[in-house]
């Protein structure tokens, strides 16, 4: 649908933080009346924008216009003010307020005397969620009642609040189906009323279903905008990844070819995982000396997963098993007691103590196997410390230099460096390159095929569909926490994973 005049809107808008460009000239205009989808992977620029158009930052450069007119909110409470909206995937209400508190909260119906009039705030908030499907007692805490009716609450707040833009970040991440039916539905009444929605979500089949129009980013660029319809799903995956189908059709490399070697009974089993909104029925298997890799998109379940089989995500149900053996689940513990080590992506908020010295970084696990009788011999440190700086070639002063202070790339191989000093039988790894110099990337890479040439079993996970094609013997592809396909030998390509991550290869 052409936009002939957006009500909101920006111009070229810059945002840069210390090290990174957030938005580069991003452009972008959402109609009157019209869902838009705002889509992009990890690190394209959504929540910047998001933040952005709210009042949450300023722009170094640009302009953003509400309604024709430029705008500087100060605050998402000034934006709010203005009639914009934020829905968050987490609920920002007050939890330990009355459903009707937080419904009306800020426009409480008062009395004569300007005292909040309870009785008719109750009747009024009991009448306008009972339309959301909610019938919960609202006198109640929000925080008592789940996550999908707290998420209902904070739409009902917003479009009771005449909100003329509503901006939902990943709103159907805690609702049930019949709950994303009610969302889909006052959608449409927003839509009916002249009112404007920008849609964040990463799963397809709901953007397909409610947006008119889509917006790519990548790498805090515009890449793309135009009507949703005409857009093919494997056509916006591609634009999401930035991997031209064309351009895949004709490589078709991989890093294994046509060289299989011969592996053993799986040394990994995990079937069965599940946890209600992320993960529904995961399986997958792994052998000795085998790179398994898993793909799909952002919010796909690829972490989760990892983190499940590592103990650090509670199941609902599912089992894990190493050499045939069943690890309990929700336990780190007994994962690495199991031989499980579990590299997370983000390497500075689960992984690096950049405080503490690389070789405090690298026993940091291992000191409970380490220890005689209680007490850890700091011989035994410094040999195995410097194995491992020689092994993985850590570039670094000394084993006493900070671990804060060393490269992406040099931090990455201090944490692969720590897991390894556990003797797992399993290494899962996250996103493992992100974030590293080329240089780094191609050490890292390397370091991996040595160790599953070594006999260890590794599920790669990764964003990035170059290295799971040119590094992986088999894919495992996820999309909205379910596995999409399972891709071996020479049908590990680009091009299928993407196929399988749009959804073409359903029946």
């Amino acid at each position: 649908m052409p936009v002939t005049a957006p009500v909101l809107e920006t111009d070229g808008v810059l945002k840069a933080f210390p090290g990174v460009t957030a938005l580069d000239r991003v452009s972008f205009a959402l109609g009157q009346g019209e869902v838009h989808a705002l889509v992009g992977e990890n690190g394209a620029g959504k929540s910047t924008l998001i933040k952005v158009l709210t009042g949450v930052y300023r722009p170094d450069a640009g302009q953003v216009r509400y309604r024709g007119e430029p705008v500087a909110f100060g605050s998402p409470l000034e934006a709010q003010r203005a009639g914009i909206t934020t829905i968050y995937q987490e609920v920002n209400l007050v939890p330990q307020m009355s459903v009707a508190r937080n419904l009306f909260l800020g426009r409480e119906p008062r009395g004569r005397l300007g005292l909040i009039d309870f009785t008719a705030m109750r009747e009024r908030a009991s009448r306008v969620l009972h339309g959301y499907g909610i019938r919960s007692d609202v006198r109640r805490p929000l925080g008592s009642l789940g996550l999908g009716a707290q998420q209902m609450v904070a739409l009902a707040r917003a479009i009771e609040a005449d909100a003329q833009v509503v901006i939902m970040d990943e709103p159907t991440s805690s609702l049930q189906p019949r709950e994303v039916d009610r969302l889909f539905a006052a959608i449409a009444d927003l839509k009916a009323q002249g009112r404007s929605v920008v849609y964040v979500s990463h799963r397809l089949e709901e953007l397909y279903r409610v947006c008119d129009r889509v917006t790519v980013l990548r790498d805090g660029r515009r890449v793309h905008t135009g009507p949703l319809a005409e857009l093919e799903r494997l056509r916006l995956v591609s634009l999401m990844l930035g991997r031209d189908p064309d351009q895949v059709r004709t490589e078709g490399l991989t890093r294994f070819g046509g060289r299989r070697r011969p592996h053993a009974a799986p040394v990994l089993r995990a079937g069965g995982l599940r946890r209600e909104h992320v993960l529904d029925g995961v399986s997958l298997a792994v052998r000795p000396g085998e790179i398994v890799g898993l793909g799909g998109l952002l919010g796909s379940g690829r972490s989760e997963t990892a983190k499940a089989i590592a103990g650090a995500l509670p199941l609902d149900s599912g089992r894990v098993e190493v050499d045939g053996e069943p690890v309990p689940a929700g336990s780190v513990d007994a994962a690495i007691r199991a031989g499980i080590s579990l590299l997370p992506e983000d390497r500075k908020a689960e992984g690096i103590v950049p405080g503490l010295s690389v070789r405090e970084n690298i026993v940091l696990a291992a000191l409970p196997r380490l220890a005689r009788a209680g007490i850890v011999s700091e011989a035994d440190v410094d040999r195995v410390v410097a194995a491992f700086m020689r092994r993985l070639r850590i570039k670094a002063a000394g084993p006493g230099q900070r671990a804060g202070e060393l490269s992406g790339g040099n931090q990455q191989k201090v944490l692969l460096a720590r897991w390894l000093a556990m003797d797992p039988k399993v290494l899962l790894l996250d996103e493992p390159t992100r974030g590293i110099d080329v240089g780094a990337k191609a050490e890292v890479q390397a370091l991996i095929d040595e160790l599953a040439a070594g006999g260890l079993a590794v599920l790669l996970i990764s964003s990035d569909l170059e290295e799971l094609v040119e590094g992986s013997e088999r894919v495992v592809v996820l999309r909205d926490g379910a596995v999409a396909g399972e891709l071996s030998g020479p049908d590990v390509t680009e091009e299928k994973i993407m196929a399988a991550i749009a959804g073409e290869n359903d029946d």
